[in-house]
């Protein structure tokens, strides 16, 4: 059935237009109930076909006629469907997708306003929908002739949508009525129950005057009569938890007042970033004027205005003579008796000086809401008989959060996930309801999925549809795949890796030629080979972004059967590559390059410390030894020249766990200790990249893909500068050449050799991140870590997508593959870099939590130790203290309940000075480190000062806490 409606519109130049939109009405469509004999003839075919636009269910998702969920909204319990409407879906999804809540009807209306208004929830909503189990069907009612409705005059878009779902339960009604008369009813005689679920109160009342069955989402589920634990994975009505009478927080201005704050420039937008130290303060991250980036700083619950981390916020900007300096303060929300009363904060946060004031402002909206769960444990009332509970996160830049729950006895020391549903101007703390729990607290698997989900590492099992991408595991290279490659199989290829690895990117070769240059190849998997553009697979590597390496365990990108055998390099077997060879001169300048998809076989895959031994041994000569030799002595000459030309050698403690066999518990940790083959890897990796990188953004000038990283604002050195000067060291922060060779240059006589190496880990503090960017949306192309103009990833495609991107238009640039729409547009590429930026983010994130957790399970067993440090940070209550050799730190305080020292603190230095001992940047100690476990979500590293001796200060009996940041092992990434 064709339906049309034809309106009149004005053109530019004013004259008349007859518009005609043709709507086609269908009456083939099935209602979705597994007995209705009337729909059981086009069903299974004609539904799928009218939800293609939607991706909908199609028959998988069937009605059944004995649902798992009685409710006593249904006499007897007697069958019922749920029909929720757009806000119930929104709000609630976290109810919707617990398995107890089954026969539901999505209806087209309801599905395409999710997808415009939310598209993390719109994709959740299709998860459920293509469960069978869960037998979820998505009816097309804006196809359908008995339940399409068209918006009447003077009539909102939002009022058409309720009663075309209204309308929509109506047919249903009556539909499910006439199908159980022919189908000889059900079991309990009458027909399934249409129960519309809103909390529309204006739709509720219209639909019940129609005859409906109509309920709020409370309403329904604590109708449930066999699953009353639902009740606590509803999200709660704002307008239904003001408790405190109070107000503590400003109002938030409307989105509109904040987008025209932005225009005109009285409101800064930026992503606001909580302070792991002090939950008082956070920065705010703008983009400045040119090409450098700006932090604003944020002090005081009243400023920070109920903004959580990585929340979109608007900020008002204060006058230069109200900014302020960071506090120095380590400040812990541990629970009510750690808060600070509002009438305190100001002596709290009070700047010692000016010198180190930044630019400083007070959150004013809240344009987007970080709406990640998180995961952590509850703090159960002392009141018996309580529901109202506190919900400690694990992270600690989050704030605590009031649940409601009846299994809070249950809960206890279980890791648990909650959903934020609001915070009010009245309530210290945002609203949240339970979404699941984890397991037990401190259990391996537990944890491990708690830092997951905390830093949204998407980890679940690959899906048939991708899986479905693959070859078969017996893949082999036939003829046709080796057409237009160029047969390098009997060059002395091989690959150097970590220990261990099995996910082999890349290979390299060295060859001498004739005219007395070298031939130097980096051969890397062509995994673009065997991820097509646009299929389930390469969808799912673009949402993944990033393999993820935790302690015990890899999350991969793709597929193992891509990353550990067909596209890994592996020994002795042919497999598909894509080359970057150059010919060198002795001196490492570079004559030519050029790009070529290959064939190849590495003759070895080496370990870094095999590779070593193999150079080292004066009596090898074989041809793989002799090309390291040649690769090294060339990669020697490419490091000094990036050293001359300013590149940056900075350092970060990294550390390797080495577990027992059986139990899998780490038995020794030591700082990871690098050798000549690593340097000569990244050497190649680097130059590979940088000769890509040029030639994609030639071809390529508005769409390739590079990685850039902004130099640091001058205030970002402060801390670095003022700790060299107290050790009579200048370091000079102009360029990266400047500070390079400041670098170099720093010693102090009598010091220990390890100062410089402490100057270097603080320099990489001070660093921005380096983030990829279409060339086409940022003139600024330059690496201010690796002083090279331009850059972009090619080397590791097996575990970056940026890689197969950059293999795409590589292999459109030499002519091996054609291009797609997607590849050349740059507004695509962008939305790409940016869900990349974010997903490296959160595995950096992921790893550094994974060796935390693992460096407490070995102190655990390890017990108490005493070893030598040096100060890294001096705070105003304590002091941050590096182990070298655990590549760990702690943070040793000096203002406990248990402690009563005089205390006094001098940002100038800076210095600490506790009862007249002072303690100053750099310093080496000696602290004793032990695990403290008397809180089960926050277990941590505690240190406690040894030498120099402080008196009425012992060890022994204080019980400051400390919290680890050790540095994870991670691969080789620029």
């Amino acid at each position: 059935m064709l339906k049309s409606k034809t309106f009149v519109k004005k053109s530019r130049s004013g004259g008349v237009m007859k518009v005609v939109r043709e709507h086609y009405l269908r009456d083939d469509i099935g209602c979705g109930w597994a007995l209705c004999v009337e729909c059981a003839a086009f069903a299974a075919k004609a539904a799928p076909r009218a939800q293609e636009p939607e991706e909908g269910a199609g028959p998988a998702g069937l009605l059944q006629a004995r649902p798992g969920a009685r409710s006593g909204l249904c006499d007897g319990g007697a069958p019922h469907v749920v029909m929720p409407d757009s806000n119930v879906v929104l709000h609630q999804i976290d109810l919707l997708e617990d398995p107890c809540l089954l026969n539901v009807v999505i209806l087209q209306t309801v599905l395409q306003e999710i997808r415009h208004r939310s598209a993390p929830v719109y994709k959740r909503l299709r998860d459920i929908i293509a469960t069978p189990q869960k037998h979820f069907y998505a009816f097309t009612n804006e196809h359908h002739r008995d339940t399409y409705v068209e918006q009447e005059k003077g009539e909102s878009s939002n009022d058409r949508n309720d009663r075309a779902i209204r309308v929509a339960a109506r047919w249903y009604n009556q539909h499910l009525a006439k199908a159980s008369e022919e189908s000889g009813r059900n079991e309990n005689g009458d027909p399934p129950t249409v129960l519309l679920v809103t909390n529309d109160r204006e739709n509720r009342e219209k639909a019940r005057a129609e005859g409906l069955q109509a309920y709020t989402v409370e309403e329904y589920v604590r109708s449930l009569l066999d699953n009353p634990e639902l009740i606590d994975r509803l999200a709660l009505a704002s307008e239904q938890d003001v408790v405190e009478s109070r107000v503590i927080f400003p109002e938030h201005l409307p989105l509109s007042q904040l987008q025209q704050g932005v225009r005109s420039g009285r409101f800064v937008q930026g992503t606001f970033l909580a302070s792991r130290e002090n939950y008082l303060e956070g920065t705010l991250r703008v983009r400045g004027d040119g090409d450098s980036d700006k932090e604003v700083l944020i002090q005081g619950l009243q400023h920070l205005n109920r903004a959580m981390h990585d929340d979109i916020v608007c900020v008002e900007m204060f006058p230069e003579e109200r900014w302020v300096a960071p506090s120095s303060l380590v400040l812990h929300d541990e629970g009510v008796a750690g808060d600070v009363a509002e009438e305190n904060e100001e002596d709290v946060l009070k700047a010692e000086s000016g010198k180190m004031r930044r630019p400083t402002g007070k959150v004013v909206g809240i344009i987007k809401r970080n709406s990640r769960p998180l995961c952590g444990m509850l703090m159960p009332s002392p009141i018996k008989e309580a529901t109202r509970h506190l919900f400690t996160p694990a992270d600690r830049r989050m704030p605590r959060v009031r649940v409601e729950t009846r299994q809070a006895a249950s809960l206890q020391a279980h890791r648990i996930v909650v959903a934020i549903d609001g915070w009010l101007r009245h309530s210290r703390y945002p609203n949240g309801h339970f979404v699941r729990s984890l397991g037990e607290c401190g259990d391996k698997e537990t944890e491990t999925e708690v830092l997951l989900l905390e830093h949204d590492v998407p980890h679940q099992p690959f899906s048939q549809a991708v899986l479905a991408c693959l070859p078969p595991p017996t893949f082999s290279i036939t003829a046709e795949d080796q057409a237009g490659r160029e047969d390098l199989r009997a060059l002395s290829i091989c690959s150097v890796d970590p220990p261990g690895c099995t996910d082999i990117d890349d290979a390299l070769h060295c060859k001498p030629l004739d005219n007395g240059n070298t031939e130097v190849g980096v051969h890397i998997a062509d995994v673009s080979y065997f991820i097509r553009p646009g299929n389930a697979l390469d969808e799912e590597a673009s949402l993944r972004g990033t393999t993820v390496y935790l302690c015990e365990k890899r999350i991969d990108m793709v597929p193992e059967l891509l990353s550990s055998n067909l596209c890994s390099l592996r020994s002795n077997v042919d497999r598909l590559a894509f080359s970057c060879i150059w010919e060198m001169t002795p001196k490492a300048e570079i004559v030519s390059t050029r790009f070529t998809k290959s064939i190849i076989n590495s003759k070895a895959s080496l370990t870094y410390a095999e590779a070593q031994l193999m150079m080292d041994d004066a009596g090898r000569k074989d041809p793989v030894t002799s090309s390291l030799r040649g690769l090294n002595s060339l990669a020697k000459i490419l490091k000094q020249r990036r050293i001359q030309n300013g590149a940056l050698t900075l350092a970060s403690p990294e550390v390797r766990f080495h577990m027992d066999s059986e139990t899998h518990d780490p038995i020794d940790l030591q700082t990871k200790e690098l050798k000549e083959t690593n340097s000569m890897v990244e050497e190649f990796m680097l130059l590979a990249n940088i000769s890509v990188a040029e030639r994609i953004v030639n071809e390529f000038p508005e769409c390739a893909l590079l990685r850039r990283h902004p130099a640091p604002p001058p205030s970002n050195y402060d801390i670095l500068v003022k700790a060299a000067k107290s050790k009579n060291i200048e370091i000079q922060v102009d360029s990266a050449k400047a500070l390079a060779e400041s670098l170099d240059r720093a010693a102090v006589p009598g010091a220990p050799p390890y100062l410089n190496t402490l100057l270097r880990i603080l320099a990489t503090r001070c660093m921005m991140q380096a983030i990829y960017f279409c060339s086409g949306m940022e003139p600024d192309t330059h690496h201010y870590g690796l002083a090279t103009a331009i850059y972009t990833h090619f080397t590791s495609p097996i575990r970056r997508y940026s890689d197969v991107i950059v293999h795409r238009l590589l292999a459109v640039c030499v002519g091996a593959d054609p291009t797609y729409p997607a590849l050349t547009d740059k507004q695509k590429q962008q939305q790409l870099c940016n869900n990349l930026n974010y997903r490296h983010k959160m595995a950096q994130y992921a790893q550094r939590s994974s060796v935390a957790f693992h460096t407490q399970l070995f102190f655990k067993s390890k017990g108490v130790v005493s070893e030598e440090g040096f100060v890294l940070f001096v705070r105003k209550n304590a002091v941050v203290v590096l182990i070298p050799k655990y590549g760990l730190e702690g943070t040793v305080f000096f203002d406990s309940k248990d402690l009563k020292l005089n205390v006094t603190f001098d940002e100038e230095g800076p210095t600490l000075c506790v009862e007249g001992i002072a303690l100053n940047m750099f310093d080496r100690v000696c602290v004793r480190v032990s695990l403290d476990s008397s809180n089960l979500q926050h277990q941590r590293i505690r240190m406690h000062l040894v030498r120099p001796e402080i008196p009425g200060y012992n060890p022994a009996e204080s019980t400051p806490w400390g919290s680890p940041s050790p540095r994870p092992k991670k691969p080789r990434q620029h």
